[in-house]
């Protein structure tokens, strides 16, 4: 395969906003690779800053704070159209499911470390969630 064939798929590349291709002709394998384009914004286009984060309120007395163990997204119910593992209100067991938080690709069930009643619960469901961020609160029996 010549440079000039090989220009003829780079363009290609572009033109298809392509990051890979592939080709192999009479035994030569050739593989392109490019990082996509940043995308161009217009003029009258104002980037506006993330509103900061809301503080979340400070626990009650009595209250027990579930928090995450790891950095990734809340889920409060296992399927998308499934009702909450808990609810506000509800009572728990010491080992019970209380919401899912996936990372990397993996679902991690989170426990109930105590027997109580969910007093809040302090995410929105599909919330990106830090380590340490509260999930819920427990007031315990």
């Amino acid at each position: 395969m010549n440079e000039a064939e090989i220009r003829k798929y780079a363009e290609l590349m572009r033109e298809l906003d392509l990051t890979g291709l592939e080709v192999t002709e009479n035994g030569c394998v050739v593989r392109l690779e490019r990082t996509p384009a940043a995308p161009v914004l217009p003029r009258e286009t104002v980037a506006v800053p993330p509103a900061p984060p809301v503080p979340a309120a400070a626990p009650q007395e009595g209250t027990t704070e579930v928090t995450s163990p790891m950095v990734g997204v809340f889920y409060a119910a296992p399927a998308e159209n499934a009702e909450p593992f808990v609810k506000v209100g509800d009572r728990v067991k010491r080992g019970q499911t209380l919401c899912i938080v996936e990372a990397m690709k993996l679902m991690n069930e989170i426990m109930a470390e105590l027997d109580g009643e969910i007093v809040e619960v302090c995410v929105q469901n599909g919330q990106v969630v830090d380590f340490g961020c509260p999930l819920f609160r427990i007031k315990g029996q």
